[in-house]
């Protein structure tokens, strides 16, 4: 397939992904792309996205942790790595469905599909002399689907305003074995709610 270069230069390679597979299990597939844009929204949906009947909380979150690459604003290795962590405790504390809703979730053989239906409002990021990362801003529309009386099944929306980081351009770091090359775009923190610079 022939990418597409968008006016902004950036290349979008819409039927690459890291591994279709994942949807099998309930969860979004990362795309390799270095538009913005299409990344952030990919991973914004994929922070709420799983189904409790197809793989665990530990499963679903080890799989998060493969869209995440170092803070390139961060000068040595052992500091990328010690942030990159505890970015990706706060994607468990703060960001993602805790472990005991989880539970109550997958009791009702629950699942959730997200979205991002509107605009993302993206903002830079200070301190960061190549240019490469962006915060982008959505709501997030959450539709919880789990049994119900009856033998039916119950679904419900919820909204949640969710920010993520992207690094796309130099520093990000690919995830191995795949198609992705340095320069795509990767997640570096998920954020709950609006952040104000």
């Amino acid at each position: 397939m022939t990418p597409d270069s968008g006016a902004s230069g950036s290349v979008t390679r819409p039927a690459d992904v890291v591994d279709a597979s994942v949807a099998a299990s309930g969860w979004v597939p990362e795309p390799v792309t270095t538009d913005p844009d299409v990344y952030a929204r990919a991973a914004l949906a994929a922070a709420s996205t799983f189904d409790t009947r197809l793989g665990t909380r530990q499963e679903w979150l080890a799989y998060l942790d493969s869209w995440f690459t170092p803070d390139t604003r961060y000068t040595t290795e052992e500091d990328r790595t010690e942030v990159m962590a505890a970015s990706q405790l706060e994607l468990r504390q703060g960001v993602v469905l805790p472990q005991q809703q989880w539970d109550s979730l997958a009791a009702q053989d629950g699942r959730v599909v997200a979205e991002v239906p509107g605009d993302i409002a993206f903002t830079g990021v200070p301190d960061d002399p190549a240019g490469g990362m962006r915060i982008g801003t959505a709501d997030v529309v959450l539709t919880f689907t789990q049994a119900g009386g009856s033998g039916g099944e119950l679904s419900y929306d919820e909204v949640v305003r969710v920010s993520v980081q992207v690094l796309c351009g130099e520093g990000s770091v690919p995830t191995p074995g795949t198609g992705q090359r340095p320069g795509d775009c990767k997640v570096v923190r998920f954020f709950s709610g609006t952040v104000e610079q």
